[in-house]
């Protein structure tokens, strides 16, 4: 993994010459964020050596680089998924290109169910403050390599809390209405079932999507 990773980030250095500050995952049907962002460089997936290729409609499928504000930012334009076929350490794989290029902060949003009564109304935004992985693996299984992280890194604060704070402080400054709560993660490629969400209710999750908690388990793990 990390000669794999270390081949594909000299790529994007070679064909960028740009180092981002923070990245971005665009979720289904968010992939216009770029619009927001001065474009400098646009990677297609299949030009990148050992990136998957998303399959998903409404995953465009480039890394977009550019800035936003004075802030330097890389954009994943679609993700990848479970469902799709793809491994766990395959799904996940940006997720360690975007550490050795040097990125700290990774922004990871979706497109996913509300669970919780309150969130019944399309478009609502959900800061997501702990997660429920619902799948059948998770991407840390198998060897580990110290270079990446710990073989047992700890997940009781997955997202930052101080990231967090200021999603909410910077939501409420422009008036943007929002709740915070629990995610699950789903492996899909189906809405879930009425039991099933009955059950995921019952586990305390607010929010079920088919995305996001593999990404969040790596993201932790390479701190």
């Amino acid at each position: 993994m990390w000669e794999l990773v270390q081949e594909t980030v000299n790529y994007i250095k070679e064909k960028t010459n740009f180092t981002p500050e923070y990245g971005v995952i665009l979720g289904s049907g968010l992939g216009s964020f770029t619009d927001d962002i001065t474009i400098e460089f646009t990677l297609p997936y299949n030009e990148i050596p050992n990136f998957p290729v998303s399959t998903v409609e409404g995953h465009k499928g480039a890394l977009v680089f550019g800035t936003i504000g004075d802030k330097k930012v890389v954009a994943m334009q679609g993700r990848f998924h479970y469902y799709e076929g793809y491994n766990m350490k395959e799904l996940t794989f940006p997720i360690y290109v975007f550490k050795l290029l040097g990125i700290e902060n990774i922004i990871l949003t979706n497109s996913c169910g509300g669970i919780n009564q309150e969130l019944v109304t399309p478009g609502d935004i959900m800061v997501i403050n702990d997660f429920i992985n619902l799948m059948p693996s998770n991407p840390l299984i198998g060897e580990n390599d110290e270079r990446f992280g710990p073989r047992f890194p700890d997940m009781t604060e997955p997202y930052d809390l101080a990231l967090r704070s200021v999603a909410k402080i910077t939501a409420k400054e422009l008036g943007i209405d929002f709740k915070e709560g629990v995610y699950a993660g789903f492996m899909g490629p189906y809405y879930e079932s009425k039991a099933e969400i009955k059950m995921i209710a019952n586990m305390g999750v607010d929010a079920v999507g088919m995305s996001t908690v593999p990404e969040t388990i790596v993201a932790h793990y390479l701190g």
